[in-house]
């Protein structure tokens, strides 16, 4: 980060200060103290940054942003932490004259933030959204992280509810958006997927006017957007619509190849990641790429190289089983897209391990309920699922056509299930939100395949 006077912050916030001096780096978490930063003292329901701001000072913090009264000499004191944040974030990210990637979408962005990244960084040295820092405390700490050393960045932006990702794309100011898809993960708060559209496009709020909006042309809601305001560029497979458009799509082991059409010119794409849902996130890198000038050449390079981070659909092979994690989180959208990845490996059997979709509401059941007519539409030869929602998805399953289905509610015993009946030629695809912590049940099952 780049240092900041106390005068550029309180004009910034709205603040009211009664001191000079520069901070060199905006802190949330006196854990993470740096020499001369800048605590926010964020309220929380569990803790209350004020109650921690005499331990930042004493440990290296130059001041505090407050609501109220702290005990510190160096305070700047707002009416709202929270807006304060973001409202700094947006005054700092604005001293870059640089490309900003803004990315959304109900399934998917941080994948297509990853490939975005990919592709801008064979040209531009680029910054991006670390981990899950996509909300209204964790934005500003990715956009802090600017230096005059950088090209670009792609910044990742989540929401629960209308409004969020509006405040979010007005401190990131965008010079370009990517909306992936409109899917089912926020039903729960926003009640229709048109809702869950209007939210996501709240993304082109913080962006200029001439700005373009790279969107997913075979996304029945995006296809149908109207967006009269600024430049539109689609991506897809099957819509006539768009000018980057992927063909000659085939599928090997791990690896999915395809060629990109788009502006006259054709360019072939080695992905190291398999799925139709990849190809479409891949295709919002490229148009990315290609809208600021990184090379077709360099831009498939950059995506060949593509290593998925986390547990999203992270492919392994070992003794001659092959292995999909995916349980960094579970919507019906993501099931389905696991599942369909799952279809489409060569294989003897294949062998989906389910595990509960969380914070879905009022649509839960019904969802869970789908998972299983997905796992016998995708051929899946036996399934095994975990916690009591999934409990539903093994019940449809079983009338829907799958042949060998049973419930867990002990990820033991799950384990020990699972791992006698693996052989030769298995693919097996492990799938939950992230609170269910199926990785327990992942790491079981290495560790014995280790000693085999």
């Amino acid at each position: 980060m780049e240092k900041l006077s106390i005068k550029e912050i309180t004009e910034a916030v709205g603040g009211i200060a009664g001191f000079d001096g520069f901070v060199s780096d905006v802190c949330t978490d006196t854990r993470a103290l740096t020499e001369n930063c800048l605590f926010v003292c964020i309220p929380g329901e569990r803790f209350d940054g004020h109650d921690f701001a005499e331990t930042a000072v004493e440990n290296g913090a130059y001041a505090v942003l407050c609501e109220r009264d702290t005990g510190v000499k160096n305070q700047i004191k707002v009416k709202s932490v929270a807006k304060a944040l973001l409202d700094l974030s947006g005054y700092y990210r604005r001293l870059f004259p640089i490309n900003v990637v803004g990315v959304t979408g109900s399934v998917g962005k941080t994948t297509t933030k990853e490939m975005t990244h990919a592709v801008l960084s064979s040209k531009y040295k680029t910054l991006k959204t670390e981990g899950n820092l996509n909300n209204e405390i964790g934005l500003p700490k990715t956009l802090f992280r600017l230096d005059k050393s950088y090209q670009a960045a792609v910044i990742e932006m989540g929401m629960n509810h209308l409004g969020e990702i509006s405040r979010l794309t007005a401190a990131a100011a965008p010079t370009m958006g990517i909306i992936g898809n409109i899917g089912v993960s926020h039903l729960e708060n926003l009640g229709t997927r048109e809702n869950i559209l209007k939210a996501k496009l709240e993304m082109t709020d913080g962006m200029k006017k001439d700005a373009p909006l790279i969107l997913n042309g075979d996304d029945e809601y995006l296809s149908g957007a109207e967006i009269s305001d600024r430049p539109v560029v689609y991506f897809g497979i099957d819509s006539g619509k768009c000018r980057f458009k992927a063909s000659d799509i085939v599928s090997e082991g791990f690896k999915t190849s395809f060629t990109v059409s788009f502006d006259g010119m054709k360019q072939k794409i080695e992905l190291p990641a398999v799925g139709k849902h990849n190809i479409y996130n891949a295709l919002a890198a490229f148009a990315a790429g290609s809208l600021v000038s990184v090379s077709p050449e360099d831009a498939a390079r950059a995506l060949s190289s593509y290593t998925p981070s986390g547990m999203r659909q992270r492919m392994r092979s070992i003794g001659g089983i092959s292995f999909i994690e995916d349980c960094y989180n579970a919507s019906p959208d993501s099931v389905k897209a696991a599942l369909t990845t799952l279809s489409n490996l060569s294989c003897k059997r294949r062998i989906a391990v389910l595990g509960d979709m969380l914070e879905l509401g009022s649509v839960s059941s019904e969802s869970h309920r789908l998972s299983g007519r997905l796992a016998a539409e995708n051929n899946v030869d036996i399934l095994l699922t975990y916690g009591e929602r999934s409990v539903e998805t093994a019940a449809e399953a079983l009338t829907a056509g799958v042949k060998e289905v049973e419930s867990f509610d002990d990820k033991e015993k799950l384990s020990e299930r699972l791992i006698p009946i693996l052989r030769d030629g298995d693919a097996v695809l492990f799938k939950a939100s992230r609170g269910m912590k199926l990785e327990d049940v992942i790491n079981n099952v290495y560790k014995e395949l280790d000693k085999s």
